[in-house]
């Protein structure tokens, strides 16, 4: 039996561009579809069901933001974030609302395609564990589960985007040992993502935001070097 096409939405008001898109991702043999505008863009997620959306910030309506937004709402679909901008503060309101990747417009649409495939090859890994043993590492008024991404702080559940999950969860499964911001962009990302070290900030910070300080652990910053999860006692 054939294996069932991977599923792609398309998100750009630039249709040359969704089009290009469109065209080199049929070549390795995705199945896309592709929409115009935000509202158009959560109407067809419901209805494609897609295993990625890649969806342009600046929109008509409805923005890439609000669409990213509502979508982690509802679904952890990985999604690739396409800014023309290639602004710092883009990149970073991408991250924090849950966008998986972000790329810069003009792009080589070959690397395009393979951050897709990584993206996706990452996704379906952690998609695959259900019937491992649970992915779960405890601490006092902390629990991280990387089989259902949750996390449940002081009893509570808990609201984070699945790569603040990731990276808590990585961190915390190796208490005290420090890790570069390199190595935790290579961890979590699964390729080198355009050295650029201050996703990994990015997402520290939200991190500690939601958190606090516990008296029992922390993420500490070493400085000159990267993070830790630090244990008391």
């Amino acid at each position: 039996m054939a294996t069932q096409k991977q599923k792609i939405l398309i998100v750009d008001d630039d249709t040359n561009i969704a089009e290009l898109i469109s065209l080199y991702l049929a070549k390795e043999c995705y199945e896309t579809r592709m929409v115009y505008d935000g509202e158009s863009a959560l109407k067809e997620f419901e209805s494609f069901r897609p295993n990625l959306v890649i969806l342009d910030l600046m929109l008509p309506g409805i923005d890439g933001y609000q669409v990213c937004r509502q979508i982690r709402t509802q679904s952890k679909t990985p999604i690739i974030m396409l800014s023309a901008k290639g602004e710092v503060f883009d990149k970073v309101l991408g991250l924090e609302l849950g966008a998986d990747d972000f790329m810069v417009k003009p792009f080589d649409n070959k690397e395009l395609v393979a951050r897709v495939k990584a993206v996706l090859r990452r996704y379906s890994d952690d998609s695959k564990e259900e019937d491992a043993p649970a992915h779960t590492v405890s601490y006092p008024d902390l629990v991280i589960n990387l089989d259902n991404y949750s996390v449940l702080y002081k009893g509570e559940p808990l609201m984070m985007p699945p790569k603040e999950i990731e990276l808590l969860y990585f961190l915390a499964s190796s208490p005290d040992q420090v890790f570069t911001r390199e190595q935790l962009l290579d961890h979590i990302w699964g390729y080198e993502y355009a050295g650029d070290t201050r996703t990994v900030d990015v997402h520290v910070k939200r991190i500690r935001e939601k958190l606090g300080d516990s008296p029992h652990w922390k993420i500490a910053t070493v400085w000159g070097i990267g993070y830790k999860f630090e244990v008391d006692g």
